[in-house]
């Protein structure tokens, strides 16, 4: 078997929609854009919300409520059972994590959740810990180190 003998299944590729095509086509004379007026214009299309110059819904219904997510900080999450991987006494930074590709990248934060088990002690240095991560880490001698 060769290239020139694959093909795709019946079906598989549909033909394109030939507008303006005579009568015969279904999509002839007007090309299913109706008869005159703006629609029907090249550059005849609205943006969404516009109202034919009435008041816009979205203007004239109040706004209420408060929105911080500008201002939102997002960490790059990292459980405890995800550091296995390193050796005993081995001080574990982001930079570090993304070279094991345990987080995406080292430049954003990182917090260090306590669901698994430390079974060495590790010195990690990360931007937050949980409570539950705090204590497993320092019961098994490990030490945590807040970056700021």
């Amino acid at each position: 078997m060769g290239l020139d003998k694959l093909k795709n299944n019946p079906g598989a590729r549909k033909k394109p929609i030939r507008k303006g095509k005579g009568a015969g086509s279904g999509k002839g004379c007007t090309s299913g854009r109706g008869h005159k007026g703006q629609g029907a214009r090249t550059s005849g299309n609205v943006r969404p919300g516009f109202e034919g110059g009435q008041m816009p819904i979205i203007r004239h219904v109040p706004k209420r409520g408060f929105n911080n997510k500008a201002f939102k900080t997002c960490f790059e999450i990292v459980n405890l059972k995800e550091l296995d991987i390193f050796k005993e006494g081995e001080e574990i930074n982001p930079v570090q994590l993304e070279e094991k590709g345990i987080i995406r990248k080292s430049k954003s934060k990182v917090k260090i959740l306590g669901s698994g088990e430390v079974k060495k002690p590790l010195v990690i240095k990360a931007h937050s810990f949980s409570g539950s991560a705090k204590e497993k880490i320092e019961a098994a001698k490990g030490k945590c180190e807040i970056i700021q």
